[in-house]
C-alpha cells in the first residue's frame, strides 16, 4: 500500500433498485476502506436524467443502511470534497472537455444523427467495424476537418456538437489491475467516445474521472463490465494530466446465474424465486420486487453471502460479521472468474446467523405476525418457543408456523406416523407414561426423560419406539426441537390434554 491515503466510492446511478451486484461492489469498497483506515464515499452519478427513477436514490441509502455499510463521505453525511451529486457538479466538466480541446486531446464533432448513420452503413458495407475514431472521424464533420474560422462560426453560431476524445490511432495501452494483474489494449480497439453531449451534460466517462481526480479516489473498485472502458479512462487521466495520481484499478467479476451462463438478473430470480434486491423495491408505477429484508434475511446474512461470491478467505472459514471480514479482506484474494449465485447456500448463510440471534432479537423480527394466541401464555413463554425453534429455521416467520403447536392443538398429524409409528400397543404405553408424568408430577425435561427411560426398560420395550409417537401425540409432527425440552415447555396438563384428542381422534 502506498504512502497515499485510501479513499473509494461507490457510484452509482440512481435509475432503479440496486442489485445484489452492486451491493457487493460497495461492499467491497468498503471492506477495502475499513481495512486500510480508508474513506468510503458514496457518489451518485445523477448525469443521464432521462433514465432517472423518482425514489432510486433513497433506496440506495436505504439499503446500504440497512446492511450496515456505513457512508462517510456523500449527500447525506456531507464532507470536504463535496457535493457528492454529479447533477450539482456540472459548472466542472464542461471546462475540463474544453481543455481537453485546447490542448490537442478532444474534438468538437458537428454530425447529424443522418450523417452518424450514412458513416456507419458505409462502414458496415465494407466490413469494417462501424465506430467512429482515428480513421472514419477525418471524413465527417468536427473541428479536424473543419478550418478554424469554420469551426468558430458553427459554436458562435449556436450549432449543435458533441466533444469526443481523439485517441491514437495505433497505441499499447497498459495499466495494472489489482486482481487481474497488466491489461494490455490497443488503441485500435477503441473508438472517439463522446464526453460531453449536445446537451452539455458529460458522459460517464468524463465525469467520473473529473470526480475521481477532485474527490482523491485512491481505488477504483468496480464491476468487470467496466473493463473494457478503463483504457479510455486511463488515456483520459493522461491526457488531463493527472496520470501520477490516477487511481489503481480492480475490476470485480461477476455474480452468475445460478443454472447457465452468464450474469445474474431479476429475471433469473423471478424465475428461480429468490431475491435480487436488498430491501423492496416499489417503481414509482406501483410494481413491486421483493427484497432481501422482507424475504426474511438477516442483514449480516446478506453482508456474509455477498463477500464470498467472488471473495475468498486464506483459511475454510466461511461465516464471518462485518466486522470480521473487514480484519481479512484482502483484494487480491478477489477471483478474476465469474462466482455463481447459490441459493441454496444464501439460505444456509440466514439460518446459521438466525441460530446466533437472540430470541428476544426474533421476537422483534416476527412482532407483526403475531397473534393473540401468542400471548396468552406469556413473553417468557414466547421466548422460551423462540429458542427452541430457532435451529429448525431458516427465516424467522417460519417460528410462528412451525411452532403452532406450542400455542394449541396441532393443526394435523404426520400420517407417515400415525400409518408406521401408531398402533394399539403403543397407544397403551404413550396414555400410560403421560398418566405416570401427570401423577409423580414429573415436569422437567430430565425428570421426564428418566422415567421414560425407567418405563422403558421395565416394560422390556425400546426407548425409541416410544420417542417419536410420544412427540407426535403432542405436536402432530414426525420431528422438532429436542423433545424432552418440548414437553417441558408445554406442560403436562396440556400433555395430557392432546392425549385425550389423539385417543379420541384415532
Amino acid at each position: 500500500m502506498s504512502d497515499r491515503p485510501v479513499r473509494v466510492r461507490f457510484a452509482p446511478s440512481p435509475t432503479g433498485p440496486l442489485h445484489i451486484g452492486g451491493v457487493r461492489t460497495a461492499l467491497y469498497n468498503y471492506l477495502f476502506a475499513k481495512k486500510n483506515n480508508g474513506t468510503f464515499i458514496l457518489r451518485i452519478e445523477d448525469t443521464d436524467q432521462k433514465r432517472f427513477v423518482e425514489g432510486a436514490e433513497s433506496y440506495i441509502n436505504q439499503s446500504l443502511e440497512w446492511l450496515g455499510i456505513g457512508v462517510d463521505e456523500g449527500v447525506v453525511q456531507g464532507g470536504p470534497l463535496g457535493p457528492y451529486k454529479q447533477s450539482e457538479r456540472m459548472d466542472k466538466y464542461a471546462a475540463y472537455a474544453k481543455q481537453l480541446v485546447n490542448d490537442g486531446y478532444a474534438y468538437y464533432a458537428f454530425d447529424t444523427p443522418e450523417e452518424l448513420t450514412e458513416m456507419r452503413s458505409k462502414l458496415e458495407a465494407s466490413n469494417m467495424s462501424a465506430k467512429y475514431d482515428s480513421t472514419s472521424r477525418m471524413s465527417m464533420k468536427n473541428s479536424l476537418t473543419l478550418s478554424e474560422d469554420e469551426v468558430n462560426e458553427r459554436l458562435e453560431r449556436g450549432d449543435n456538437y458533441i466533444i469526443r476524445i481523439k485517441l491514437p490511432r495505433n497505441e499499447e495501452i497498459r495499466f495494472h489491475d489489482v486482481i487481474r494483474g497488466w491489461i494490455v489494449f490497443n488503441s485500435s480497439q477503441l473508438d472517439d467516445k463522446v464526453l460531453l453531449k449536445e446537451d452539455g451534460l458529460p458522459t460517464y466517462h468524463l465525469a467520473n474521472i473529473v470526480d475521481d481526480h477532485l474527490m482523491e479516489i485512491s481505488h477504483v473498485i468496480r464491476g468487470e463490465e467496466w473493463l473494457p472502458s478503463a483504457p479510455l479512462h486511463v488515456m483520459l487521466y493522461r491526457y488531463l494530466g493527472w496520470e501520477d495520481t490516477m487511481p489503481k484499478f480492480a475490476h470485480l467479476p461477476l455474480i452468475l446465474k445460478p443454472d447457465g451462463k452468464g450474469k445474474l438478473s431479476k429475471r433469473d430470480g423471478d424465475r428461480l424465486g429468490f431475491p435480487v434486491f436488498p430491501i423492496e423495491w416499489k417503481s414509482p408505477e406501483g410494481d413491486i420486487s421483493s427484497g432481501y429484508r422482507e424475504s426474511g434475511y438477516l442483514p449480516e446474512a446478506v453482508v456474509n453471502m455477498l463477500s464470498m461470491l467472488g471473495w475468498h478467505p486464506t483459511d475454510n472459514q466461511e461465516l464471518f460479521t462485518l466486522d470480521e471480514l473487514v480484519e481479512v479482506f484482502e483484494l487480491d484474494r478477489v477471483s478474476k472468474s465469474g462466482a455463481k449465485f447459490d441459493m441454496d447456500k444464501s439460505k444456509w448463510f440466514n439460518h446459521q446467523f438466525l441460530m446466533k440471534s437472540s430470541a428476544q432479537e426474533l421476537k422483534a423480527m416476527i412482532e407483526d405476525q403475531l397473534l393473540p394466541i401468542h400471548a396468552q401464555r406469556g413473553e417468557e413463554y414466547l421466548i422460551k418457543v423462540i429458542d427452541l425453534l430457532k435451529e429448525k429455521v431458516t427465516f424467522p416467520a417460519e417460528l410462528l408456523s412451525m411452532g403452532h403447536y406450542f400455542f394449541d392443538l396441532p393443526l394435523s398429524y404426520d400420517e407417515k406416523v400415525q400409518r408406521k409409528k401408531w398402533n394399539d400397543e403403543v397407544s397403551i404405553h404413550i396414555n400410560a407414561i403421560i398418566d405416570g408424568l401427570v401423577q409423580s408430577n414429573l415436569s422437567k425435561a430430565s425428570e421426564i426423560e428418566g422415567y421414560l427411560d425407567n418405563y422403558a426398560v421395565q416394560k422390556k420395550v425400546s426407548k425409541g419406539k416410544l420417542m417419536q409417537p410420544l412427540r407426535w401425540v403432542v405436536s402432530g409432527q414426525a420431528g422438532g426441537p429436542p423433545i424432552f425440552d418440548m414437553l417441558e415447555l408445554i406442560g403436562l396438563d396440556e400433555i395430557a390434554r392432546r392425549m385425550e384428542v389423539v385417543n379420541n381422534k384415532f
